[in-house]
């Protein structure tokens, strides 16, 4: 039986804002997301039988078919059943190494690495274009995991446009295990409380979106200044989460206390929350100094840095 090993990296937003409501009951976002290094082992087998299986040593991790990989494997066998047919089902293996709910795309990184996965073992042939119109069928996340690098996502996160790739950014991440922030509770919530804010006619939702590619965040990127990236860096759902969640207020104010913190900020809809920093020894520091001032055994610490990539086969048998 063929199989391939994939790294699937997480990702942080540097940047995200809300924007207006779409058609489709969607939010219209502007958003650069970034890959980082932090990243799951998935393992794609061909099987003789025609079933799909999950497994997953981490206790969190659905080995059902609420679990997005496991949708990402039903997608193919609904769009590709004559090669289904003809080289059977497939057995899916999660290491995870990303924290569960966290807003760093863990789930979706998955899914794409599946995608991927099963395109190499069936023989499909599919461009990145070609996977990404996939993906965009099971998350909003799905189309950069699987591109990966520095974009910027607009509509509901799935109009990826490049960026300039950084890497090489180091960045501490915190994460409370026992934590979790539902991403639809807070979209609704900020709905709740801003959406008389919202940009309401299409052609100034198209204005807004279009107009971040020049926006002050995107010429630090373009310059690769770690600082001036960390000074420009925005999450609107801040605006709801910080609030009631005073764990992840606390990590967000603790990392801005530390020196040689360039900036920091909360990913997505929580609830990690990051710290960019201009080298891994600084970073190993600020990571223990958050240890030593909060102990709990349930905070999760991590030192990453930026990637360029997103899903990348390690091997394949």
């Amino acid at each position: 039986m063929r199989s391939y090993t994939l790294i699937a990296p997480a990702k942080i937003n540097l940047y995200l804002e809300i924007i207006g409501n779409r058609p489709d009951g969607f939010h219209e976002l502007a958003m650069i997301l970034q890959s980082i290094d932090l990243a799951d082992q998935i393992s794609v087998r061909s099987l003789s039988t025609d079933t799909i299986r999950v497994h997953s040593h981490h206790p969190q991790v659905p080995t059902d078919k609420t679990n997005l990989a496991y949708r990402a494997a039903e997608l193919m066998v609904k769009e590709f059943p004559d090669s289904f047919a003809r080289f059977g089902g497939v057995e899916i293996t999660i290491d995870k190494h990303i924290p569960v709910a966290a807003g760093l795309a863990g789930g979706s990184t998955n899914a794409a690495a599946v995608l991927v996965g099963i395109d190499l073992l069936w023989n499909l042939g599919l461009t990145q274009s070609e996977l990404e119109e996939l993906g965009a069928v099971l998350g909003s996340d799905v189309p950069f995991c699987i591109a990966g690098g520095t974009v910027i996502a607009t509509g509901r996160g799935e109009q990826l446009s490049p960026l300039p790739n950084l890497d090489n950014i180091y960045i501490v991440l915190a994460k409370y295990r026992s934590l979790e922030v539902s991403t639809a509770w807070a979209y609704k919530t900020y709905r709740q409380q801003f959406g008389s804010t919202y940009i309401k006619d299409t052609a100034s939702l198209i204005a807004r979106a279009s107009a971040v590619h020049s926006g002050p965040i995107v010429r630090a990127i373009a310059n690769k200044d770690a600082a001036d990236i960390a000074k420009k860096m925005h999450n609107d759902l801040e605006r709801v989460v910080l609030p009631e969640y005073p764990q992840v207020l606390q990590l967000r104010e603790l990392f801005a206390s530390q020196p040689g913190v360039l900036g920091t900020m909360m990913s997505g809809s929580g609830p990690s929350v990051f710290a960019l920093v201009e080298s891994q020894q600084q970073a190993e520091v600020i990571k223990q100094q958050i240890r030593t001032t909060i102990p709990n055994e349930d905070l999760e610490l991590f030192v990453t840095r930026m990637t360029t990539h997103g899903i990348k086969i390690a091997s394949s048998v």
